[in-house]
This record gives structure tokens, sequence and C-alpha cells, in this order.
């Protein structure tokens, strides 16, 4: 089957839950990412944060996604923020030695390390270094 003419060419919108507490997840995103809170609307209770040019929509509920975030200086940023209080269930480690040139430049390495928001979704951490 040929892949469609039209298709998907960005990530617009992400949805996430916060959980219980909405104010605890955003000041999360803030405080431990660097991400502002864009807009809050209540009701009916959601609110979305700007990254890049992606939306990132918080609403209740239980987790629901995992989001990826590219992230320059991948080891000092995870010491940071393990000193704000942020818990990692992976550190960062080489996940893919992109010889072809799959994801981005031939010859790179992806590394990734893994933490959750106080609502439980999964934040994976991006950098591609130099192989």
């Amino acid at each position: 089957m040929a892949p469609p003419a039209m298709r998907p060419t960005a990530f617009r919108q992400v949805a996430l839950a916060a959980g219980r507490d909405l104010d605890a997840t955003l000041a999360f995103w803030r405080d431990i990412l660097g991400l502002d809170t864009h807009a809050i609307f209540e009701p009916p209770g959601i609110a979305f944060i700007l990254a890049g040019e992606v939306r990132l929509l918080f609403s209740g509920g239980t987790p629901q996604a995992t989001v990826y975030l590219d992230v320059p200086g991948l080891d000092a940023f995870c010491e940071q923020a393990r000193a704000a209080g942020a818990a990692f269930t992976a550190l960062p480690s080489l996940v893919h030695i992109d010889r072809l040139g799959q994801f981005g430049a031939a010859g790179e390495n992806e590394w990734m390390a893994f933490l959750k928001d106080p609502a439980g979704n999964t934040i994976g951490l991006v950098e591609r270094r130099p192989g």
C-alpha cells in the first residue's frame, strides 16, 4: 500500500493527564522542565503549555501518554532536575546509535532519560550527541 499523498508533518498537541492536582502538575512542568503555562480554562479544568510548536493539553484523569522533549545538555539538565526534586525512572543512557541517519544526522547517538510528573505521565528527555 502506498503512503498517502497528504500526511501529518508535525505534532500539534499532546494530551496528558493532570491527575488530581492540576496546579502541582503545572508547577512540575514549570519548575523542573522550565515550561510555563500558556492558558488555563476553569471550567472545565484544563491547561495548556507550549513546547516549541507543540501544545501540551492537561486535563484530569489517569496517565495516558508519554511525551519526549529534546534537551540539549541532558546530563546537566538531569542533575539540576534531580536537585529540584524530580524522581527519575531512568537516568541518561544511550538508546540508539543512528548509523544510517534515520532520526537525525548519520553517526549521531541518541541518549534518553525518563521521569514522571506528579500525575504519573512519563516524560522522555532526549539528546542527540555526536558519535
